[in-house]
C-alpha cells in the first residue's frame, strides 16, 4: 500500500521476486472481467485515506464488483487501480473471482 500512495519505493529485486498471483494470470487474459470483493478492510497509509477509496471499499466489502465498475465510480487511473488491486491481493484482503468458473453451471441447469 505504501508504494501505491507514494510513501515507499520498492526495488526491482523485490518486484521480480514476488510470486505470481491469480491476478497475474488473469492479467494475461484481458478478455476476462474478474470480480473483486474485500474480505476485510486493509490498513491504509495517511495518503490513502480518501473519500474516494473509502467509498469504493465500502461497496466492495458488501458486494463483489468488477474493474469497470470501480473505474467508472472513482477518479483513479487504470494503472493506479491495478496497483491497488495487486496490493490488496498481496495483503490477503481481496477475494478475486473468475466468472469463467460458473460458465458451465448455466449449461447444466438448462
Amino acid at each position: 500500500m505504501r508504494r501505491l500512495f507514494g510513501v515507499g519505493r520498492g526495488t526491482a529485486e523485490t518486484d521480480a521476486a514476488r510470486a505470481p498471483t491469480a491476478f497475474d494470470a488473469a492479467a494475461a487474459a484481458p478478455a476476462v472481467d474478474l470480480i473483486y470483493r474485500l474480505r476485510s478492510w486493509p490498513e491504509l497509509p495517511e495518503t490513502g485515506r480518501t473519500a474516494d477509496i473509502y467509498r469504493i471499499f465500502s461497496v466492495m466489502s458488501q458486494r463483489p464488483v468488477n474493474r469497470q465498475w470501480i473505474l467508472a465510480r472513482s477518479r483513479m487511473a487504470p494503472e493506479q487501480l491495478d496497483q491497488l488491486l495487486l496490493m490488496l491481493e498481496a495483503e490477503g484482503v481481496l477475494e478475486v473471482i473468475d466468472p469463467r468458473r460458473f460458465a458451465g453451471r448455466e449449461a447444466l441447469q438448462s
